[in-house]
């Protein structure tokens, strides 16, 4: 797929006129909350190469570090051919550091985190999280969706490639991301935040996330089938 949108200008025209009618320093000046907390996930262009991906990354963070409050680095979605290879430990310093030094030279104190995918190998996840604390990265998020197919009850059918590819998300992915999780936390003890992603429908998914090392948790394919209320029920 490629992360089909309309375009980073397209987005940032649209975050421009809601923060004209919800502007921050309204609600900090009544001492109430913010009416929305709006993150930007961004990733490279189907058809840019991984040697230039980093160009991508930093057009999109210019065009919309006025408008959001955090930013995540997309770089292991894998419906996106060739995505998940920026994953590597000195692709992702290329990329992080130059937002990083983006952000210093705009004097924005938007946070970056990045979110990395369920199927790295244990090594790779190390890697991640070394470069995290090497760099002083704002938080992690994970996971994203996963290529693995033996969570599913007809695993062997949809290996034969009947039933298509790409990433799940939702239920097959609930456990590789609490592994990924826990893995990080072995090893950034708390020093960096872990926002869990993948699975969480319930209470005791969030209950496990946390208790596997995640600062916060977010609910994606949860809202599908559950709706908003999903939040109050956990």
């Amino acid at each position: 797929m490629g992360f089909n949108n309309e375009g980073s200008e397209a987005v940032a025209e649209r975050l421009k006129a809601w923060r004209l009618k919800h502007p921050r320093h309204s609600a900090e000046a009544s001492g109430g909350a913010m009416p929305m907390i709006i993150g930007g996930n961004i990733g490279k262009n189907k058809t840019t190469p991984n040697e230039h991906a980093y160009m991508d990354y930093d057009i999109c963070f210019r065009r919309l570090v006025s408008y959001v409050d955090y930013f995540v680095v997309n770089v292991s979605s894998p419906n996106t051919p060739g995505l998940r290879e920026l994953q590597e430990k000195e692709s992702l310093r290329k990329i992080l550091v130059h937002l990083q030094e983006i952000r210093i030279s705009l004097a924005q104190s938007v946070p970056i985190f990045l979110k990395i995918a369920p199927d790295l190998t244990p090594e790779q996840i190390d890697d991640v999280a070394q470069l995290a604390l090497e760099i002083n990265l704002d938080g992690l998020v994970a996971t994203n969706t996963t290529l693995a197919r033996s969570q599913l009850s007809d695993a062997g059918k949809i290996r034969a490639g009947t039933a298509g590819d790409g990433g799940l998300s939702g239920a097959p992915v609930n456990a590789l991301s609490t592994q990924v999780i826990q893995r990080l936390q072995a090893t950034l003890k708390g020093r960096i935040p872990i926002i869990a992603s993948g699975g969480v429908f319930t209470q005791a998914d969030a209950k496990e996330k946390i208790h596997a090392g995640a600062q916060m948790v977010q609910v994606w394919t949860g809202f599908v089938y559950e709706g908003p209320a999903i939040v109050k029920k956990i």
